[in-house]
């Protein structure tokens, strides 16, 4: 079943893919050193250019344009991104000790089973992380809980099966898209 990425996830991939690779004792660095292509493609100039300009000047004496994930001021800085992602690996590591391993046996299981539909595993991630907020003491705002939740249940299912990364990786970013996307960019 495809797992693959889902529209402009620039900035989760280099967050998630930072924190991944800044945690200690992970079983998975050689999926993770097959990921960093998929990861790292291009710089962050790359990330912004014009879209459909007529070469119209608009009332402000600027040309229209869009940046690339159609949010102004979305150039960002891969380098901030790859320091937030290991800081947040450093938190995530704290963390996992406070996770449950049934819980991520549970989730291992959920990626394990290819009948499930990207939906219905990001659905299961969600509801995972929104059990683990009820039951985790978090010193953290909510939405940092949120993500450093995400990318620890990311790290410790690659952990004990290091094929399931990709998927896991991609559904992480994902999740992280769709769910904490504006704080992401905030962080920046």
């Amino acid at each position: 079943m495809d797992q693959g990425l889902r529209g402009d996830v620039q900035v989760e991939c280099i967050l998630v893919y930072s924190f991944l690779k800044n945690c200690h004792n992970c079983d998975f660095s050689k999926e993770l050193d097959s990921l960093r292509s998929q990861v790292m493609v291009s710089s962050a100039k790359d990330f912004l250019c014009v879209e459909s300009d007529d070469g119209e000047l608009q009332t402000d004496g600027n040309r229209s344009g869009r940046f690339q994930n159609g949010e102004p001021g979305s150039g960002f800085d891969e380098d901030v991104f790859q320091l937030i992602g290991a800081q947040l690996a450093e938190i995530g590591d704290q963390l996992a000790r406070e996770i449950d391993q049934r819980v991520v046996n549970d989730l291992v299981l959920q990626f394990v089973n290819e009948n499930l539909s990207r939906a219905e595993i990001m659905r299961r991630l969600s509801n995972t992380v929104e059990g683990l907020m009820r039951t985790v003491p978090l010193e953290m705002e909510r939405e940092k809980a949120m993500l450093v939740l995400a990318m620890v249940l990311a790290r410790t299912v690659a952990n004990k099966m290091p094929s399931l990364l990709h998927r896991v990786f991609n559904t992480t970013v994902n999740y992280i898209n769709q769910n904490l996307h504006n704080y992401v960019i905030n962080l920046g």
